[in-house]
């Protein structure tokens, strides 16, 4: 409870500085006033209209991504599974991008979700099945980067193949990952997929705890291990599925802060899960506020998955290291 009051503390405070940052440099009592209403009209505009959806959207992909990673690593029981390594970002991606090629995200604004969700859930099973056959880490680890290989090779397909202009460029941007330019409309369209998705993987924390022991002993203790394993596999789809239709390709969330936060739970499994949300919040809020802070200085923005990509790849890489014992 502690460890959640803290990190709810930082979201907050670092949610206030996010607001503050951008092109306009407001102060926080001004921001605060225009989110209620008051102050300068084009104040109010800038809060309301182009920093608080980016805001809320950076805290809603990154609670979704930590929280998923937690729960995938305790039922693969696997320390490097995440969304991101294990395909299962990969293949939102290459769901949202067939929505796009198709043309059938200009027929409903639910078309894209719905194909980032069929992708992420086809992953997961796919993985899942995987897991059950061979549960070696190596294995798994293998299988995820072939299935995320596939899953980009037949994105570079479609961008390859598309004869549209826009259609194209809409397909970088997923794979590239930003939460810039987006609105409210985004955020309730986001919304409901990820908290109902946290919402069934939140309610698997007695299973993960069970499975520490093995799933003999889990069965024994009378936990159904075909439920938890169905809320992990539909909560991840759904969850990720959502926040890639707004949000594109971003890795290694799921992957950095469940390690980080795993030792202030004392390695429990269930008491791993909502610290990782909180955290994944605070990772890419704060990614996101260090962007646009550079931009100030740069004049351009890097995009928010190529920023994240550059702290966890050498995070893999370490933990890789340290599994392994060595190089050698």
């Amino acid at each position: 409870m502690r460890l959640n009051l803290i990190l709810l503390a930082i979201l907050t405070t670092l949610g206030l500085v996010s607001l503050s940052i951008g092109y306009t440099s407001i102060d926080a009592f001004s921001i605060w006033a225009a989110l209620l209403g008051m102050g300068e009209p084009s104040t109010i505009i800038i809060a309301q209209d182009f920093r608080l959806p980016r805001t809320l959207l950076a805290a809603l992909v990154g609670g979704a991504l930590g929280l998923c990673g937690a729960a995938l690593q305790g039922l693969l029981r696997n320390p490097l599974a995440e969304p991101g390594n294990i395909g299962v970002t990969s293949g939102a991606a290459l769901g949202a991008v067939i929505a796009l090629y198709f043309g059938f995200a200009a027929l409903s604004p639910w078309a894209l979700p719905a194909g980032a969700i069929l992708g992420a859930g086809a992953v997961v099973v796919l993985i899942f099945l995987l897991a059950s056959a061979d549960g070696d880490t190596t294995a798994l680890i293998l299988a995820g980067v072939a299935i995320s290989s596939i899953a980009m090779a037949l994105t570079a397909l479609a961008m390859n193949l598309s004869p549209n202009p826009w259609a194209l460029g809409e397909i970088v941007y997923w794979l590239m990952g930003s939460v810039r330019d987006r609105s409210m409309a985004d955020v309730m369209l986001a919304s409901p997929f990820i908290m109902f998705g946290g919402a069934l993987v939140l309610t698997t924390a007695r299973g993960l705890d069970a499975l520490v022991l093995g799933e003999a002993t889990a069965h024994s203790l009378g936990v159904n291990l075909r439920s938890v394993r169905l809320r992990i596999i539909f909560g991840t789809a759904l969850a990720v599925g959502g926040a890639v239709a707004v949000a594109g390709a971003i890795g290694f969330v799921g992957l950095i802060v469940p390690h980080v936060l795993r030792p202030f739970t004392g390695y429990v499994p269930s008491k791993l899960l909502l610290p990782s949300a909180l955290g994944g919040a605070i990772l890419l809020l704060a990614a996101d506020t260090s962007i646009r802070a550079l931009t100030q200085v740069t004049g351009s923005e890097l995009y928010l998955g190529v920023f994240t990509a550059l702290i966890g790849g050498p995070f893999f890489v370490y933990l890789v290291y340290r599994i392994r014992g060595g190089l050698f």
